[in-house]
């Protein structure tokens, strides 16, 4: 039978630990999935290394929030194999225009190269996804994710699985009872993805990350 959501269903779900997926792009079911081992990116020990913060730097690529997330979904879910289906492209666009989903993008020549998208509740940021057409475009937008999240009060950053990217930039799998206790008190925290006035310019975010890190 097909799973038949809505944002506010959706929303108690992630508030319940579970969040759903489909099998591929064309199946019009999705499922919900539960792990064992819950991967998260600790939000205060996340480390810009050398040669990204060299990228940064660089200014080859300009960095904006919620601006297009449409886009950012879409390029995620441009990839052989997904898991992002109709029914979750809409439903993250509904979230999105309730300002409860948002949107890291990374531009190069006026072009999206690259971006991440999550759901926020409370102090808790569930990071769906992230993709990159240009080299370390991923990272970047990770770099500033993580900066805002740290600005506005969120205390966990949960990434759902573990990959070997993210294993990299400090990315670690917890328990599923821990990870619940940190989503508990994570969740009634009056935390906002918006509060940052304004894009960090490189030398303010990594100054930031270098005394936090």
């Amino acid at each position: 039978m097909t799973i038949v959501l809505t944002p506010e269903v959706l929303l108690s779900a992630y508030a319940g630990g579970i969040f759903p997926m489909a099998e591929h792009r064309d199946d019009p079911e999705l499922f919900w999935v539960d792990p064992r081992e819950r991967g998260v990116l600790p939000i205060d020990r996340f480390h810009i290394s050398r040669s990204l913060a060299k990228t940064i730097r660089s200014g080859k690529f300009r960095v904006t929030f919620d601006v297009e997330f449409a886009g950012v979904v879409q390029g995620c879910a441009d990839r052989e194999e997904t898991w992002i289906n109709d029914m979750l492209f809409d439903l993250y666009g509904k979230l999105h225009g309730c300002h409860r989903a948002h949107s890291v993008e990374i531009w190069q020549d006026d072009q999206l190269v690259g971006g991440v998208f999550g759901i926020a509740l409370g102090g808790a940021f569930f990071g769906e996804s992230m993709f990159s057409r240009s080299r370390d475009a991923s990272k970047v937008a990770l770099a500033y994710l993580v900066d805002r999240l740290s600005s506005g009060g969120f205390i966990l950053f949960d990434t759902q699985f573990i990959t070997p990217h993210l294993k990299t930039l400090g990315a670690e799998e917890i328990p599923r009872a821990t990870y619940r206790n940190q989503l508990e008190h994570a969740l009634v925290l009056p935390a906002e993805f918006n509060r940052q006035s304004s894009v960090p310019t490189p030398g303010q975010l990594l100054q930031r990350n270098a005394q936090t890190s």
